[in-house]
């Protein structure tokens, strides 16, 4: 697909790969240095990426009419400057808790306009019939990421404590920034639409647009609850695997990061599912799948047993979600105007951090109350009700934004 894709796959691949090393890591870090309790972990889950994607908010407009690329940079050396913060503080003995939360905003609302920018930029630069094959590459990258890094990463906490994978997560953003500065070709500046970017009304057109389209309408709601609820899981998972169940670092690591290997199974049949059986029939049955194993994550015990279970569960999670992904994300770009991508992307990124962000407090004070695995299992139950709100038809509008390539 060209040159200028493959330079930016490297860079998105590079960054990956650093964030796959840092898997989990505020977390991690909060439970092994800050000694925090579940509802403390479960807050740097949820409060973070929550005052990450109000801070995103009023950057949507800003990262739509403006050219996506020194957006690009400027979000990764925001996110490597956040992150270079925490071995410094640890290594002067200062590292705190409260540290973590801001760094954590950061990160996440660098993440959604990041994510936003290049998601438009992916649409002017890639031709329509070839954007399926484009989001499963990245979505197969993602994977191989997390199947690698995890082990790797939780190897090195154990070896050099438990800030050592922050360090290489830190160098991963520098070093995308540096590869989507080698991308060549001048990049057009947006044209504002209406009355610019600086109208209120600019803030909100992204979800306007989702909530008026059925189909995405559809796929919006059931994204934040599914997103919401697996992500929830997470701190939960760290205490009991880690603190309860006296998992070591490494294992930990590698219960998350070999069912990764599904990942790239589902994203590499996207295209020919799809081909073969249509959209909607994916949207419909895969969505269901990914959703039905979560309440398997209840069932954890102690030793090879538990560790089999959380893989299992995972793996079966995985490849459903990675075939789903790329889909969803190709939707959503076909039936989005190039002129809404940007804010479009954020809206859907806001929602989906605001889901975490409650339904991970929420799992927190539960656990606090109860047990980690009594949240696990109340996850794992509301997940199943999910599906119902997936689209019962193929939203495809006669005039779709898709036919409208006069913005690219």
């Amino acid at each position: 697909m060209g040159r200028q894709f493959g330079r930016l796959w490297a860079a998105y691949a590079v960054s990956a790969y650093g964030s796959g090393l840092g898997f989990g890591a505020l977390p991690l870090i909060a439970v092994l240095a800050l000694h925090a309790g579940p509802a403390e972990v479960s807050a740097l889950s949820a409060v973070g990426p929550a005052v990450g994607a109000l801070i995103a908010v009023p950057l949507a407009p800003w990262v739509e009419f403006r050219r996506k690329r020194p957006v690009m940079i400027t979000m990764d050396l925001a996110r490597f400057a956040a992150m270079a913060t925490i071995p410094v503080a640890y290594a002067l003995g200062r590292l705190g808790f409260a540290q973590l939360l801001v760094i954590s905003a950061v990160v996440a609302a660098a993440k959604i306009a990041f994510n936003a920018a290049s998601g438009a930029y992916l649409k002017a630069l890639v031709p329509p019939d070839d954007l399926l094959v484009a989001n499963a590459r990245f979505e197969s990258t993602n994977w191989s990421s997390i199947a690698v890094g995890p082990p790797l990463g939780g190897a090195a906490i154990g070896l050099f404590g438990p800030v050592t994978t922050v360090v290489a997560d830190a160098v991963s953003y520098l070093l995308s920034a540096l590869g989507i500065t080698a991308i060549r070709g001048r990049e057009e500046a947006p044209r504002p639409t209406g009355k610019g970017p600086v109208r209120a009304g600019a803030l909100l057109d992204g979800w306007r647009h989702i909530m008026g389209h059925p189909g995405l309408r559809a796929l919006y709601l059931n994204h934040m609850l599914v997103a919401g609820l697996i992500m929830a899981t997470e701190p939960l998972l760290a205490v009991l695997l880690l603190r309860q169940l006296g998992f070591p670092p490494w294992q930990y690591g590698l219960a998350f990061a070999a069912p990764c290997v599904g990942g790239l199974i589902g994203s590499r049949l996207a295209r020919r599912v799809v081909a073969r059986y249509g959209r909607h029939a994916v949207f419909r049955t895969v969505g269901t799948l990914r959703a039905i194993w979560l309440i398997g994550l209840a069932f954890v015990r102690p030793g090879i047993v538990g560790l089999v279970t959380v893989m299992a569960v995972e793996l079966a999670i995985i490849i459903n979600m990675s075939l789903y992904t790329p889909v969803l994300a190709t939707y959503r770009l076909e039936h989005t105007p190039q002129h809404l991508v940007a804010r479009t992307l954020s809206a859907w990124s806001v929602g989906q951090q605001a889901s975490i962000a409650v339904l991970t407090a929420l799992a927190g004070l539960l656990a606090d109350v109860t047990s980690p695995r009594t949240a696990l299992t109340v996850a794992g139950l509301l997940i199943l009700t999910t599906p119902l709100l997936l689209p019962r038809h193929d939203h495809t509008p006669q005039h779709a934004p898709e036919l409208d390539h006069s913005h690219s």
